[in-house]
């Protein structure tokens, strides 16, 4: 409570603070984005997650800018607060992108460079906080203090411009809905109503506490300019207006998948029976799989970051310096 108490009081107290005289980024001045992240973010090979291109190939592409994507598949911001054999923020994603400062790989402008963090899908997530963490005093607020922590890193080491994306709605995901059936990402028995709640309750509050850390965290870092982008609010928006947002040839679909892998059974021995959308109809899907966005939804989020990038007013963006 006293965390708590305390980000509140900085909240309050940045109300009454005197404004940037820069906030966000000026029109033109990016020109490279550096990438942070698990499976919604990796670019590292093809197709992604999504079956496709993931949103930064397609951000670099709509800017134009240049990406470097350290994002792994799988990873959670730190295997010492929940472990997954994957490569985390921390212990690998931070290390290999110093190491190709420290060689001279990468020469960036910090001035011209955006930094995007985007990571606790698999922090919360099976094998971990909603099952039950390695470490069982891990906590919520542990794991969104760690995704902050990626942004004092990085800043300390000379980055200026961030933008921290929050955690999606897990809970319309279908691994995670109410509806759920045993599949590749989880095949053991559990209440998928339970799960259901639990996994929204896990997703507002981890945004919750995050929105607090990063408006604490601005007074902290002159000249940064930091955005809060708003993935939540626009995931939420796809599931209750598709028509906005998916263009395929099949009806708009946003509780099934262009890839379904599911079980008969729980504990089942036998291989998934796996069901594929093909051509333009995967365009009408708001999921790729049971966990993954579809490639036209990674369409949406690059076509928003792009805006964001440029310096465009973007209602899923909050530039708190």
């Amino acid at each position: 409570m006293a965390f708590l108490s305390g980000l509140k009081i900085a909240s309050a107290l940045l109300a009454f603070a005197s404004p940037s005289l820069a906030v966000g980024v000026a029109p033109g001045q990016i020109q490279n984005f550096v990438t942070f992240g698990d499976s919604y973010t990796d670019i590292s090979y093809y197709p992604t997650a999504d079956g496709g291109y993931s949103w930064p190939t397609y951000a670099a592409e709509y800017g134009p800018f240049n990406v470097y994507g350290f994002a792994r598949s799988g990873a959670t911001c730190s295997n010492n607060l929940t472990y997954r054999p994957f490569p985390p923020i921390f212990g690998y994603q931070l290390p290999s992108y110093f190491g190709e400062v420290s060689n001279g790989t990468l020469d960036l402008d910090p001035n011209e460079t955006m930094y995007t963090i985007w990571i606790g899908t698999n922090d919360l997530g099976a094998n971990a906080l909603i099952t039950g963490s390695d470490a069982p005093d891990v906590s919520l607020v542990q794991v969104r203090e760690c995704a902050i922590d990626v942004v004092k890193v990085l800043y300390a080491s000379g980055a200026r411009n961030f933008i921290m994306q929050n955690i999606i709605p897990l809970e319309l995901t279908i691994l995670y809905s109410n509806y759920s059936f045993p599949n590749i990402y989880w095949d053991e028995q559990r209440n998928t109503t339970e799960w259901n709640v639990f996994m929204k309750e896990l997703s507002r509050s981890g945004n919750a506490l995050t929105e607090l850390m990063l408006q604490a965290l601005v007074p902290t870092m002159p000249d940064a300019h930091i955005a809060s982008f708003d993935s939540y609010g626009l995931f939420t928006d796809i599931y209750n207006n598709p028509q906005n947002y998916l263009n395929g040839t099949a009806p708009l679909n946003v509780t099934g998948c262009i890839n379904s892998c599911s079980y008969t059974t729980y504990n089942d021995p036998n291989p998934a029976t796996c069901v594929t959308v093909e051509g333009t109809d995967r365009d009408s899907y708001m999921w790729y799989d049971e966990l993954h966005p579809s490639e036209q939804t990674d369409r949406v989020i690059a076509r928003e970051m792009t805006a964001v990038m440029k310096g465009e007013a973007n209602q899923w963006a909050t530039w708190l310096s």
